[in-house]
This record gives C-alpha cells, structure tokens and sequence, in this order.
C-alpha cells in the first residue's frame, strides 16, 4: 500500500472494517443465536481473522531479536515503543549475567510451588533485598504481578468485606475482586468525590479497603494517592497500591508514586512487579509481617502456582541492585518523557504532563487505529494498541512507551512518523 497518500482502495477498507469489525461485540459477546454447545462462541468469534484479512492485525508478532530501544520482526529493525523496559534493565550484562549464575547453580526451573519444595535461599534474598529498599517488614516473591493482586485481594476481601476499586485498574484487580468473597464497588476514576460517596454509603461496614494502581498502564495518569490516604484514614479503609508502573519511574530513589507524594507509610500493602521498570517477570507484595505471613499461607494463586524461575530471581535481584544505586537511568527516562510529550503537544495532541513514560495517543476510530498501527511499522516504529475492551468503545489509542535507552535520533523518528502519518488520516491539519 503507498505510504504517501490514502487511495481508493484503502479507503475503502477502513470503511468495510468500520462497518463489520467490532472489537467490543467480538470480544464480549457469549452468547449466539442457536448455540448448540458451549464452544459454540469459540468457531462464531472471527475478528481476528477479519483483521488480518484487512492487513491491520496488530497482535502476536513474532521478535526475532531484542535490544534496549530496537527490535527486529520480519527480519526488520524497528524502533519500539511498545515495552514496558524503561530502565533498560532487560538487556543490562550484569542483569544478564547473575541470570546465567543463578540458572547454572539452580536449573532452569524450580519444579514446584514455594509453599511446598520451590522455595530457594534466592527467593528469600529477594525478598529482603525487596523489603529493605521499600522500607517494609516483609515480602513475598510471586511468579507473577498478575498473581500478586488476584492471589493478595482474593485472600483478603472476606464475605462481609467492601472493596473500592478504581474503574482504570488493571485486569489483575478486577480479577482478584472477582474471586473474592467479599463485594467491590468500583468509582469513576481518581473521582475522589464519587469514592468518598461510596465510602459514606459503606460507612457501617467494618471490614474496608481501597485499591488502586499508582500508575494507570493505559492514560499514563498517576493515582491522587495524597488524597485517598486522607479518605482512607477518615473512613476507616485499609489501603493497597499497585506500583507495577510507578516502581524505578517515580520518586527520588524510585520507590514509585507512594515515595513521589511521601504517603508510604499510609499504604498497608504495597504490590509490585519486575516485568516493567526490573525488565523481567514475576510480582511481589510487601506489608507488615503479619500481612504477608497471612497472604503466604491463604493466597491460592500462590500456594498453586510454580515458583519464579531461578534465572528471573537472580537477575531481578541484581536488577533491583542497579535500580536502587544509579539513578542516571531514571534521569534519563525523565529526559526522553519530557522531549516526546513536548513533541506531541508541538504537534497539538494533548498528553499527560507528568513523568510517567506511558504516552497514549487517542485515535477513537478502532479501524483507524489499527491502520495507524500498520503505518507506523511501515515507517520503522513498533508501537503498542489498544481497543475495545481493553478501552471504553470509540477510545481506541496507539499506547506509546519509552525508555532511558532511546535516542534523540529514536525519538525524533517517531515523531515525525506520528505527525505524518496522522496528517495522512486526517487527524491532524496539513
């Protein structure tokens, strides 16, 4: 397809898609006219393929090899603003380096839950090491963030417990709500009045607490956890915080959003993950003792889930190490945040002012979005999408990221690719 104009043939196609791929019926739609089976919505579920008939299916693409800023797919080097690696940790050698240590000594895999025979003294060293940097009693190494809100919420919302939950808040939460016993309430999100409401409402109800991501992974919007902690404190709510994006981003020494407001010792628990800003896998939650010793022996996400991997312990360990001592990386990643948010409000697209490196750009069209998607990697730029369900219907984005390891020359080539190809759809003025 020409890169320098939509013709006929294109335009035609955006119009099919708008018309016949619906992402939000597709994806949330369970039931069918004449269902014969439980399967039945699994052979009448087509969107991706119609997707990929149109040539705008942005998903599962194969990397053949990765770097800190470029990527390769098809034997083609992109640059990719599609990773959640903002310190660059993934591909550091001494990161990599205690990976290959701790998988010589340990094998490839624990072959057991760390309730039972999974447990290594580098689970333990992680944990301390974890504890230590935040300021906290204890803390309990999962093989996933994931794992770590659902197994945390679902072992500690009891049946006469309430829940308030931010609607942004990652699946995970919802997730781990879902499971419990107890009920959720979710407010408008960072509506501090619509929470308040909804703590007055539950104002007789003993057993209560707020959960919110610090960091939203889809707006880039930072949690007002200064004023939660005061609603928190007036209502008689316990307080959990997921740091999954604010960890090694915000704060003075990185400990995320709760270090940034100087509100961390108003937050009971306190969850994590390695696979953004420590560039691995896995999650931990960190509270007083008696809180993890209790989520330790109840979470079934974690009793029932294999232990993290030795490779990932060691170099997360390592990584936490570097995270902790140089704070250049953060430098940096603030610089690269700063300069691609002032060159999309150059541009007139309107961004969050913050120093979160998440950058959304709103498309709203789902087909349009999907096609920007397939320009952008024709110009050299991997980026990341997101459509109903994953956002509210007609809130279709390209979701951007950056890194310390990207280049003025990076930046400016995604610049240009966006202001280009945005003029091409019409989105922005000529």
């Amino acid at each position: 397809m020409p890169k320098t104009s939509l013709d006929s043939d294109s335009a035609k196609k955006i119009i099919q898609i708008k018309k016949k791929f619906d992402f939000e019926s597709s994806h949330l739609n369970t039931s069918f006219k004449n269902d014969e089976s439980i399967l039945s919505k699994c052979f009448n579920y087509n969107a991706p393929d119609q997707a990929k008939d149109l040539g705008i299916y942005p998903y599962f693409r194969e990397i053949q090899e990765t770097g800190t800023s470029h990527v390769v797919i098809d034997g083609k080097r992109v640059v990719t603003i599609s990773s959640n690696n903002y310190l660059g940790l993934a591909k550091d050698p001494n990161v990599i380096k205690a990976g290959r240590e701790a998988l010589e000594k340990f094998g490839i895999g624990c072959t057991g839950s760390r309730f039972l025979n999974g447990t290594l003294d580098l689970h333990r060293v992680l944990e301390e090491n974890i504890s230590n940097f935040l300021g906290r009693e204890d803390s309990i190494v999962m093989s996933t963030g994931f794992q770590a809100n659902q197994g945390t919420i679902s072992c500690i919302l009891g049946r006469q417990d309430v829940a308030f939950s931010d609607r942004e808040n990652h699946a995970s939460i919802y997730e781990g709500c879902a499971v419990a016993s107890g009920k959720t309430m979710r407010y408008r999100h960072n509506d501090m009045d619509h929470l308040e409401s909804l703590l007055k409402k539950n104002s007789t109800v003993k057993g209560k607490i707020i959960i919110t991501d610090s960091v939203f992974s889809m707006s880039g919007d930072i949690a007002n956890l200064p004023e939660i902690v005061k609603l928190a404190r007036n209502y008689g709510a316990s307080l959990m915080v997921d740091e999954a994006h604010g960890l090694g981003v915000l704060g003075d020494r990185g400990r995320g959003a709760c270090e940034y407001y100087n509100v961390e010792k108003e937050v009971d628990i306190y969850v994590g993950t390695f696979s953004k800003s420590l560039g691995s896998i896995g999650g931990f939650v960190s509270a007083k003792k008696s809180i993890t010793e209790y989520i330790r022996h109840k979470a079934a996400a974690f009793i029932f889930t294999a232990a993290l991997p030795p490779a990932s312990v060691g170099g997360v360990i390592e990584g936490l190490n570097i995270l902790s001592s140089d704070s250049r990386r953060r430098n940096l990643l603030h610089e690269n945040t700063a300069y691609v948010k002032r060159g999309f409000f150059d541009m007139g697209i309107q961004v969050n002012n913050n120093q979160v490196p998440i950058v959304p750009i709103l498309i709203g069209d789902e087909a349009l979005t999907l096609y920007m998607n397939r320009l952008l990697f024709e110009d050299g730029v991997f980026a990341g999408v997101a459509v109903s369900p994953v956002v509210p219907p007609l809130k279709a984005m390209i979701r951007t990221s950056y890194t310390c390891a990207h280049t003025k020359e990076d930046l400016d080539q995604i610049m240009l690719s966006f202001k280009s190809n945005l003029q091409k759809l019409g989105i922005l003025p000529q």
